[in-house]
């Protein structure tokens, strides 16, 4: 290969790694901005830590070299609340392929069983591979647009109740878990920042939508 083409091709390579590392830190400064104006705390280091913490959740556990990193928590609207951008990695070699996407969990003052409401498609592979049912709802609408799984029945029924439904469909966007004490929801990509408060009021929407009567009996 001309030296010149060598040459021209590590010139690319400084220049993309540069643009990433300026785009990296405006986003930085962004999410800081946004966790400020929310009165939340913010943290721009990696966190190797929180994915294992939520590991239970399904998305936390694709993939290797996990990291949690532009964390906000705190208190939002009487809620407890953590959000981050979030990498794995899949593949090897060549084939590598690093991944980021959004993730918002809400703490609960109960304890549920693990439930996971997501698009057809990647989730119902899951459930399958799994030996999990897709459960199927009244609503044919929400059953063909949504994989819903949980060993527990009576549960996913109470949570998809018809206002849960109606919302749904309209935000069909949402993929949302449920286990424990987190309320879950994530997106396949980072999201722009100005589009960070929307989708926390989205969350805590999602949260008003569950039935009271399921913390009473938790």
């Amino acid at each position: 290969m001309h030296p010149l083409i060598i040459v021209g091709f590590i010139a690319f390579g400084i220049v993309v790694a540069v643009l990433a590392y300026i785009g990296s830190l405006r986003r930085r400064e962004a999410m800081a901005a946004v966790a400020a104006r929310l009165g939340l705390r913010f943290s721009y280091y990696k966190d190797r830590g929180l994915p294992r913490q939520y590991r239970f959740l399904d998305k936390l556990r694709i993939g290797s070299n996990r990291y949690a990193f532009n964390i906000l928590s705190g208190d939002y609207e009487a809620h407890e609340v953590t959000l981050f951008d979030y990498h794995y990695r899949t593949g090897s070699g060549k084939n590598t392929h690093h991944h980021y996407i959004s993730f918002f969990i809400l703490h609960v003052p109960a304890s549920f069983p693990e439930l996971v409401i997501g698009p057809e498609g990647f989730f119902s592979k899951i459930a399958q591979a799994v030996g999990y049912d897709d459960i199927d709802f009244e609503s044919h609408e929400f059953s063909r647009r949504f994989c819903v799984r949980s060993k527990d029945k009576k549960f996913a029924y109470d949570v998809c109740n018809a206002r849960m439904i109606e919302y749904l469909l309209s935000n069909a966007d949402l993929t949302i878990e449920i286990e424990g004490s987190a309320l879950a929801i994530s997106f396949d990509s980072r999201l722009a920042p100005e589009r960070i408060e929307p989708n926390l009021n989205r969350l805590i929407t999602v949260r008003s939508l569950l039935p009271e009567y399921l913390f009473s009996r938790r």
